[in-house]
């Protein structure tokens, strides 16, 4: 069949603002043929029913082996051994294999063992926030720049999904954050490959540390839970590893791509963030849904989750009137759904009263984000410190200096310097007096 030439989704200005790209296409089409860099040509779907519909449609299933030649050839997918080790959790099954799996994730994650988390997460983002601005235990001072990812949103939520799911203190210390890159494709004749597999190698070992600690000294935890699976035969070791594997490198960085998605939009729009700020310093209107209202439509306005994982169709098959050939990866554009003017009003404007508010951030179907409630907890927690502690907080550089990171299926910076505290006043004009 002849096929539509792909449209390059990748660069700098695309990875700096998608949204106009998506607003073209939508208005195109719900499916479109693109272009990655790893050299995979996929089918993106974008407007939000095509999108909900996708992520529910039966057809498509997420193993990798459904993949065709030509996908396989150009998916820069890790090398072996390491795939076959570490790409077997939650993400690339499908059921039976998918249900059983994630029965053994959800019950952690489920929201009233994540509410009754919510102080210590509290406490974890203070101890942050103090070191960061220099005073430990005390207000912050006067004024000050920080860089919020490298200060706070690098480091808040692997310390809170090491409490979540068990992680041993001495372990929790020497994980390497650069292992995380290991799920940005890199292509075998990329200059970067030696390197790449040089993260997966050292993660794997951390990984194979921490069940065998896990089997040594369990707990009543979630990476005890795995090891017993592990061993009753529920799973196997290679299923195990994928889900620390998991864990361990899906279970952050999103959520440190979302905390600086969400406080650019909220700087960029100040009469939000000010009237956010006094929600949660009781200095405002008596709202008290207004937090998790806010942090629903920051999800919904730029998602850190951009795009969804490949699936696949087992034979060639109609989305949505165009036909997609077997093992073809199809990629749903959660960042687009969540714009389209046909399901949210003025979907452009960032409305902190928006409701109600069925954005696909997490996904949807039986792929939704396991950890989504868990992910919540920490935003309303992320954005209420850094706009309490770090008073009159703005932009420390030009916003459109930014670098978004090129990282595929993620949206996020990996600086973003603000300041805080007043602002120096301008000096005086040369022999001419202030007048008061």
């Amino acid at each position: 069949m002849s096929l539509p030439e792909p449209l390059p989704l990748y660069g700098p200005e695309y990875k700096t603002d998608p949204y106009p790209l998506y607003s073209k296409l939508r208005d195109e089409g719900p499916v479109h043929r693109v272009h990655f860099p790893s050299g995979v040509d996929a089918w993106l779907v974008t407007g939000y029913a095509a999108a909900h519909q996708a992520l529910n449609d039966d057809r498509l299933g997420k193993n990798h082996d459904l993949g065709n030649d030509a996908w396989r050839s150009r998916a820069a997918i890790m090398p072996e051994p390491q795939h076959s080790q570490l790409q077997a959790h939650l993400l690339h099954q499908d059921p039976p294999k998918h249900t059983v799996m994630r029965r053994l994730v959800t019950e952690a994650f489920a929201p009233r063992a994540m509410e009754r988390m919510r102080g210590r997460i509290e406490e974890i983002a203070a101890e942050l926030l103090d070191a960061a601005v220099g005073r430990p235990g005390a207000d912050a001072p006067v004024s000050g720049v920080v860089d919020v990812v490298d200060a706070f949103a690098a480091h808040f939520p692997f310390r809170v999904l090491a409490e979540v799911i068990g992680l041993p203190a001495d372990l929790a210390r020497r994980f390497d954050r650069d292992w995380g890159k290991v799920v940005q494709p890199v292509g075998p004749s990329d200059p970067g490959r030696p390197a790449y597999e040089g993260r997966l190698r050292g993660l794997q070992a951390y990984i194979a540390e921490v069940t065998e600690e896990k089997l040594r000294n369990p707990g009543d935890d979630l990476l005890t839970a795995l090891v017993t699976a592990r061993d009753e035969g529920t799973i196997s070791k290679e299923e195990t590893d994928s889900i620390v594997f998991q864990l361990l490198v899906a279970g952050q960085e999103p959520v440190t791509n979302q905390i600086t998605t969400s406080l650019i939009a909220l700087l960029r729009h100040p009469e939000q963030l000010r009237r956010l700020r006094a929600a949660f310093d009781g200095s405002g209107d008596d709202d008290p849904g207004l937090p998790a209202r806010a942090v629903e439509e920051l999800l919904r306005y730029d998602s850190a989750f951009e795009l969804t994982t490949w699936r696949f169709f087992a034979e060639d098959s109609d989305l949505h009137g165009t036909g997609v050939p077997a093992g073809d990866s199809v990629i749903v554009s959660l960042s687009a759904a969540n714009r389209d003017p046909e399901r949210f009003p003025d979907a452009d404007t960032l409305d902190l009263d928006r409701s109600p508010n069925p954005h696909l951030a997490f996904g949807h179907g039986i792929h939704f984000c396991p950890g989504a409630s868990l992910a919540r907890i920490e935003l309303q927690i992320a954005i209420k410190a850094l706009l309490t502690r770090l008073p009159q907080l703005r932009f420390a550089v030009d916003d459109a200096s930014l670098v978004w990171i090129s990282a595929v299926l993620a949206r996020g910076v990996n600086e973003l310097p603000v300041a805080y505290g007043p602002q120096d006043p301008p000096p005086a004009a040369s022999g001419c007096p202030v007048r008061h």
